[in-house]
């Protein structure tokens, strides 16, 4: 019967208006759970951190997830910012260029800077303080794609 109700279906034009991944949202009781993820744990946002180790130990993120950035206050030797990169490539290059500033040297100051993951797809966070080189270097930078909350 499945095969029947396929023969019917045009797979010439594979762009023929029907959204696959928009199916799903319009289709599915997604649970509106979602949790609070100080990036960084106790030791928050900062120079010194390898956020990718961070990342991988404290995955999987999920849709609707916040992650909360907090850092100290900016002084003349030490600031930092939170900048959401555009694609894989600048996240690898660390290349600033096209990037969003999603909290500026004071915003993760105190309760810190929250940033709610709504979209399915990766986000690539990285400090661009330090003429780059906190992300540079290797670790005040690290990539979430979030997951889909499943619930049967």
């Amino acid at each position: 019967m499945l095969t029947t109700g396929m023969a019917n279906r045009d797979f010439t034009n594979w762009n023929s208006g029907f959204n696959y991944t928009d199916w799903a949202f319009k289709h599915h009781k997604w649970p509106q759970s979602s949790s609070k993820i100080v990036v960084g744990g106790s030791q928050n946002w900062h120079f010194g951190v390898d956020y990718m180790d961070w990342a991988r130990r404290n995955g999987p993120f999920y849709l609707n997830d916040t992650l909360v950035f907090k850092y100290d206050a900016p002084t003349a030797t030490r600031a930092h910012s939170v900048y959401l990169l555009k694609n894989f490539r600048s996240f690898l290059t660390c290349d600033l260029t096209g990037a969003t500033k999603v909290a500026d040297t004071t915003q993760g100051v105190g309760e810190g800077f929250e940033f709610v993951l709504k979209n399915w797809q990766p986000h690539y966070f990285a400090c661009g303080e330090g003429n780059r080189f906190h992300c540079s270097n290797g670790t005040m930078r690290f990539f979430a794609m979030p997951l889909l909350r499943w619930h049967f």
